[in-house]
């Protein structure tokens, strides 16, 4: 089981965005170095959204510019908009991950937009990406894959769909997000089979929350159907504003103590990994949720 497994961590957006406590930049910035110290070769640093709306995002710009270069670090920015896609570049991200939802109900409290809305601003997006030669790097995400709280059940087919049409339009990666937990490993395998047709050509990203404590075992179905990208959130903080009840991503130790039992590689320091979320949840003011932090690695 050498087979590499990348793992995007997300703490310091999707991790601090609904946290009650708001960290300024500095303090962020710091985050996301200690993360990069512990392996992390992807990293969602900063949010491009309006801080109004998430105020724990405010500040974007500055944590951009409190980074040392890395080159062998790719820092991403996630963006809702064409507005934010053009912050995040400006900012000098390496990757802007375009967000944009399954269902017309999440859409419109999210972004304000339902599907095709959404859909015409991808394609203005697009458009400014390649007007702009490709650089920086474009992802986009769907939340809400496996269940909406304000739609309810979402089918395989309407989430491949979404995934075709990205596809050919030339994305070529697509994060495929259970945003408030809803999802279990065989529809995983169902969603990711559906999409795995409509849209041979990218490559997929799992995003899974572990509102229902199926977080791991939802993982694990999307690694044994192939999936060769998760994100992750250090400690399991986090959660969506607009999600009512969501709470945190799978932790990252807990994620890569499992794959690296398994004998799957990651490049992660667990140790350092377990360090840095118990970092952040010293200035959250709370311990984090993750096993691992509580019960350390099994070390026989």
């Amino acid at each position: 089981m050498s087979r590499p497994i990348t793992l995007v961590e997300v703490g310091p957006r999707d991790g601090l965005q609904n946290e009650a406590v708001a960290l300024d930049p500095a303090t962020r910035a710091v985050f996301v170095q200690k993360l990069e110290a512990a392996g992390a070769r992807r990293l969602e640093a900063v949010s491009f959204v309006h801080p109004r709306l998430v105020p724990q995002m405010a500040g974007a710009e500055e944590v951009m510019v409190a980074l040392p270069p890395a080159p062998d670090r790719r820092r991403i920015g996630l963006a809702l908009n064409l507005k934010g896609y053009e912050r995040a570049v400006a900012a000098g991200v390496d990757e802007v991950n375009l967000s944009i939802a399954a269902t017309d109900g999440f859409g419109l409290k999210n972004q304000g937009m339902d599907r095709a809305a959404q859909g015409a601003m991808v394609d203005a997006v697009l458009d400014a990406h390649r007007a702009a030669g490709g650089s920086p790097d474009l992802s986009v995400t769907l939340s809400c894959c496996w269940g909406c709280p304000f739609d309810g059940e979402v089918s395989a087919a309407q989430v491949a769909e979404i995934a075709g049409r990205l596809d050919a339009a030339g994305v070529a990666e697509i994060g495929l997000a259970d945003t408030i937990g809803a999802g279990d490993p065989w529809a995983v395998t169902r969603v990711v089979e559906a999409v795995r047709a409509a849209a041979p050509r990218a490559q997929l990203r799992l995003h899974f929350h572990d509102t229902r404590n199926t977080g791991l075992a939802n993982a694990y179905a999307g690694v044994e159907a192939g999936v060769d990208v998760l994100d992750a959130s250090v400690g399991g903080i986090g959660g969506c504003p607009f999600a009512p009840g969501a709470t945190g991503n799978i932790a990252t130790e807990d994620l890569v103590h499992m794959l690296h039992r398994a004998g799957f590689e990651t490049g992660y320091d667990l140790d350092a990994l377990i360090a840095a979320g118990r970092w952040i949840g010293d200035k959250l003011g709370k311990p984090v949720p993750s096993a691992l932090g509580r019960a350390g690695p099994f070390r026989p």
